[in-house]
Order: C-alpha cells, then structure tokens, then sequence
C-alpha cells in the first residue's frame, strides 16, 4: 500500500537494449515508486505496464511530460493514466490453460469468452505465433482462478473440435509460484 498517488505508465516501442533502464532512471530520478510491472516482447516491439507511486502532488500529466525525453530517446510511445488504489487480495491463479492449434482470427475470444461465462478470471495470459512446418502454429497459454476445472474443460470441449485446437486445462503447483 503507498500513501503516494497511483499512475499506469504504459510503454510501447521497438525492442531494443536500454528501455527498462532508461524508463526506470526516469522515474526514479524524478522520485517515483515502482509498485508493479510487466512486460514483454511481442513480435519485435516492447511493451511495459507499470504501477506508479508518484511523489508529492505530481499529476499524471506531468510525469507523462517527465518521460518524454527517454521516450524521444527510444522512439516509444509512452502514456500515464491515474489509477485508484484497490485494496482486494490479488487473485491467484489456479489452473493453466494451454491451447495449440492452426492459427486464426478468435482463438483468444472464443477461449476466454468461454471462461468468463464460468467466472474464471484470466490472471496472465501469453500467446505466440510459432513459425516453421507447414502451417504457422498458435500457441495460447492462459494462467486462470477457476473453481471448477471440470466445467473448465467441458466449456472448452466444443472449441477443439469447431476449430481444431488442443486444449488442456492442468492444475498448477501453488507451491512454485
């Protein structure tokens, strides 16, 4: 919990070394708190969300101001939103969805459409475009809270089938993340 003002700061831009580092010094030099983060690679571009702690009476628009020299630098798109504080316990996953198959517009849609009617809340989720063979294969993992595995699979049966997909739904080991 932070007694500071919450901001997003969103950062997007072509790969390339030196972008968490100079999006971090600028926030630390400016007196932020990084409270959390994610990023990753997505076909060549860099994408980062981040959770700010802002000092004082900082507004998101100044600091969205502050980043742009390292934004100008790196040729990114960087934008920061207010965001309110949530005090709610993070949900943690329970089960991994993993989903393979021929790839085509809808395979996130159809899968998670099909979990939300379950209440399952989608916690991470990766997929890729796995290159090579004779078809390019979709590759679609899912980190998800759901309460019942068996309606999981069951909601999921009709999909590999009408799209021809594999679709798994596996237990995670709590005790390694």
């Amino acid at each position: 919990m932070t007694s500071h003002a919450l901001v997003a700061v969103t950062v997007v831009g072509t790969d390339q070394p030196g972008i968490v580092a100079g999006v971090t010094k600028t926030l630390y030099d400016v007196g932020c708190n990084l409270e959390d983060a994610s990023s990753a690679i997505l076909r060549g571009h860099f994408t980062m969300t981040l959770i700010v702690g802002t000092p004082g009476e900082m507004t998101a628009e100044t600091l969205e101001y502050l980043m742009q020299p390292v934004a100008a630098q790196h040729a990114l798109v960087v934008t920061v939103r207010d965001v309110e504080e949530v005090h709610v316990r993070p949900i943690e996953p329970t089960h991994m969805v993993s989903v393979y198959g021929a790839d085509k517009p809808g395979i996130v849609f159809r899968v998670a459409d099909a979990l939300a009617g379950l209440g399952a809340n989608i916690t991470d989720l990766t997929s890729r475009v796995i290159e090579g063979g004779d078809a390019p294969v979709y590759a679609l993992m899912m980190e998800v809270a759901v309460t019942d595995p068996d309606a999981a699979n069951s909601a999921l049966e009709h999909l590999r089938s009408e799209l021809g997909l594999e679709v798994s739904v596996s237990a995670l080991d709590t005790s390694v993340l």
